[in-house]
């Protein structure tokens, strides 16, 4: 079973508490630019595997692209439950077309808080993406891609952080 969803980072940052000297003001820069990349992000809370793309858009090919890789990934002989929000490109026919072991359960409208991936943004974003300025397009590609990479790099923490009672997973 995956988890899916997608993110925007980019220029206009999240600016998030720092430590700083009792009485101070710490200062962040804020930028002013509309630069975005969206990372569409898939986690399975079961193994802690992952997949990811790195997009400048979002629509039906690229959402195609990233269930291509979660295909690919899921073990000969094995189903993949791709569990999503109703955003409007995940609504486009064919979606799965020729990905005979993908099946996409899509989530009650409003209910972010079933998707676990959700709280991988939050963790991006806390620890690795906020407060921060970019140069360019391909800085924020650099910077997402090695925030990402950072998050994957222990599987323990994938699980942790996206593992929840309510998913009764069997091997």
């Amino acid at each position: 079973m995956w988890f899916q969803d997608e993110a925007r980072f980019g220029q206009q940052t999240s600016t998030t508490k720092v430590w700083a000297e009792k009485g101070s003001r710490p200062r962040v820069v804020k930028q002013q630019q509309f630069e975005y990349a969206y990372l569409f992000g898939a986690v399975c809370p079961t193994t802690g595997e992952t997949e990811a793309l790195i997009s400048p858009i979002v629509n039906k090919e690229v959402m195609y692209s990233h269930l291509e890789q979660i295909s690919q990934r899921t073990q000969p002989g094995r189903m993949a439950v791709v569990v999503m929000d109703r955003a409007a490109w995940h609504f486009k026919d064919g979606l799965v077309k020729g990905l005979e072991n993908v099946v996409i359960i899509r989530l009650p409208p409003y209910s972010p808080e079933l998707n676990p991936i959700e709280q991988v943004w939050s963790w991006l974003r806390q620890h690795k993406l906020s407060n921060r300025t970019f140069a360019n397009y391909d800085h924020i590609l650099d910077q997402v891609s090695e925030a990402w990479n950072a998050f994957i790099s222990c599987a323990d923490r994938v699980k942790s952080l996206c593992f929840r009672d309510w998913i009764n997973l069997t091997s």
